[in-house]
């Protein structure tokens, strides 16, 4: 009887012994899940404040290089300046102030929306480029023909409407293109409308009329015919800056009155002061 008591208490503690091994095994095993969760939250935790940093940085470098672009394009640059004098435009004092930019995105996976507020004000001054008033234009006898008169378009438009001899109205009604021609090629006005009237007439006689050729250009000794009255100004300027009035030029004496009158009408005397006569009484 006391041998199996005694086998009954060993039994026991063996019992005890394997479920206490058990729980140290269990505890140990259940330790290391814990830690290793913990690590991973931690982990997480860290990569996530890190990337949110980033981020935000790529936010932020995003907003300034939208800013700076934005910024670039209210401003105007010297030589933007240079090109809007050529253009003889003239913007005083003026003020740019661009619509706030509402920017809609994501970076890094982060959605954001922003806005940029931009204001620029900016003071530009083109200058007007001179004109000369219709009372300071002056002419003479020797004067270079390849110098414009420096009336404005509007200028010569009013100058050309008050000319007593254009009773026929030829000169005031094509006072713009004739303007305009002039500029092309470089021709002083007052003398293109003395030519068209000494070698046409004021009236403007039918031959010259019909044939649209206004400063007597002949070939076989016949006046050449143009398509059109637009045609046939265009090419009377073209023919005097070319061969009469350019350096080098077939006719070229000299851009002045005798300068045209050796190739254009040799034979005349009176030439000169008839072409003159007719520019005088445009500004008299």
């Amino acid at each position: 009887m006391e041998r199996e008591n005694r086998k009954v208490l060993i039994s026991v503690k063996v019992s005890t012994l394997l479920l206490i091994l058990i729980s140290i095994i269990a505890i140990i095993v259940l330790t290391n899940i814990i830690k290793d969760k913990l690590q991973m939250n931690n982990e997480l935790a860290v990569n996530t404040s890190y990337e949110e940093i980033l981020n935000e940085e790529e936010i932020q470098q995003t907003k300034r290089v939208i800013k700076a672009e934005i910024s670039s394009r209210g401003t105007t640059t010297e030589e933007q300046r240079v090109s809007h004098e050529d253009d003889s435009e003239i913007i005083t004092n003026e003020k740019l102030t661009t619509e706030p930019v509402i920017l809609y995105g994501s970076v890094g996976g982060i959605n954001f929306d922003t806005t940029v507020e931009n204001s620029i004000e900016e003071e530009f001054v083109i200058e007007e480029p001179e004109t000369t008033k219709i009372e300071d234009v002056t002419i003479s006898k020797d004067m270079d023909l390849t110098i414009r008169t420096g009336l404005s378009r509007e200028d010569f438009i009013t100058l050309i409407s008050g000319v007593k001899e254009d009773k026929k109205g030829f000169f005031e009604e094509n006072a713009g293109l004739i303007y305009d021609i002039c500029e092309e090629y470089s021709i002083n006005e007052i003398f293109f409308c003395g030519l068209i009237a000494g070698e046409s007439g004021w009236h403007i006689a039918d031959n010259h009329r019909r044939t649209h050729n206004y400063i007597s250009l002949m070939s076989g000794g016949k006046l050449i015919k143009f398509e059109s009255l637009e045609i046939g100004l265009r090419k009377a300027a073209e023919a005097l800056s070319n061969n009469y009035l350019t350096e080098g030029g077939r006719f070229y004496h000299g851009p002045t009155l005798a300068g045209v009158k050796t190739r254009f009408c040799p034979a005349s005397s009176t030439w000169v002061n008839l072409i003159y006569g007719n520019m005088k009484a445009i500004i008299d």
